[in-house]
């Protein structure tokens, strides 16, 4: 079969498959998680929280940024696997 190994991926190249992936989505992940803050400050302030502890989370959410280090993951996420 073309594209057929015997021998299992290490967790080396599925790690690295994992941050290929994941680097070419970062564009849309990032917007995707930008386009959820409203949504994620709404559905909070659904909950019977007070005002000071709703205020305090939306404005954490309105200044948190995207940020992710995708050579720290692969190195993590093979780390993990290895336990």
């Amino acid at each position: 079969m073309i594209g057929w190994s015997l021998m299992p991926a290490s967790l080396e190249e599925m790690a690295s498959k994992g941050y290929t992936k994941a680097t070419a989505k970062d564009g849309n992940i990032r917007k995707s998680w930008d386009a959820a803050k409203d949504r994620c400050i709404s559905n909070y302030g659904a909950l019977p929280f007070g005002p000071t502890r709703k205020a305090n989370h939306a404005a954490a959410v309105r200044a948190a940024s995207f940020r992710t280090d995708w050579a720290k993951w692969r190195e993590n996420w093979a780390a993990k696997m290895r336990e």
